[in-house]
């Protein structure tokens, strides 16, 4: 099994210490075979953060990111395409998968259905997904990760966080930021 700890990093620090807020992102991620399991916890000024509100039943749904959302983003080591996973705190979700770069943007239609749990506590979100990887790569495919989620707080600001940030925007999609190797 491969396991490996997390801590996000807000895209501008600036505008977190501007809105003085106490926020931190960490979790763990782990692939053991074909399945993946990842956790995220957000720690700190929960009451600032909009917390996008619960379904009877999740669905599959677009632009997930315009709020508090949760992304995954995978690749096989050394193939330009990757998948880009949504996860909203309402159970909402979505696949997406890439040619390359930006390129070729379409829903990953083998997968029905995105098993993750979310809970909330005080000061504290935490997010679930465990997944079994066999409907998109084989047991010996290596896969770059990145880590990554957009938080929106109640002033309406978006803020984007990530393991790594390596262009002059935000932009989850930069190959060179899937800094995890499982």
């Amino acid at each position: 099994m491969n396991q490996q700890a997390f801590s996000l990093l807000p895209f501008k620090l600036q505008q977190i210490q501007d809105l003085g807020l106490n926020l931190k992102i960490i979790g763990n991620i782990a692939r053991n075979r074909n399945k993946l399991v990842i956790n995220y916890q957000v720690i700190g000024d929960i009451a600032e953060v909009i917390i996008p509100q619960g379904n009877n039943l999740p669905i599959r749904q677009n632009e997930l990111w315009e709020e508090t959302c949760f992304e995954l983003f995978l690749g096989i080591k050394d193939s330009p395409g990757y998948w880009e996973f949504n996860l909203s705190p309402n159970g909402n979700w979505n696949i997406y998968r890439f040619d390359d770069y930006r390129q070729g943007m379409r829903e990953e239609n083998t997968i029905k259905f995105l098993p993750f749990r979310f809970d909330q506590k005080a000061d504290t979100l935490l997010l679930t997904l465990e997944f079994d990887l066999e409907s998109l790569i084989s047991i010996n495919d290596l896969l770059d990760v990145s880590i990554t989620s957009v938080i929106k707080f109640k002033d309406e600001t978006l803020s984007y966080w990530a393991i790594s940030h390596s262009a002059q925007v935000a932009d989850f999609h930069q190959r060179d930021s899937f800094a995890i190797q499982l």
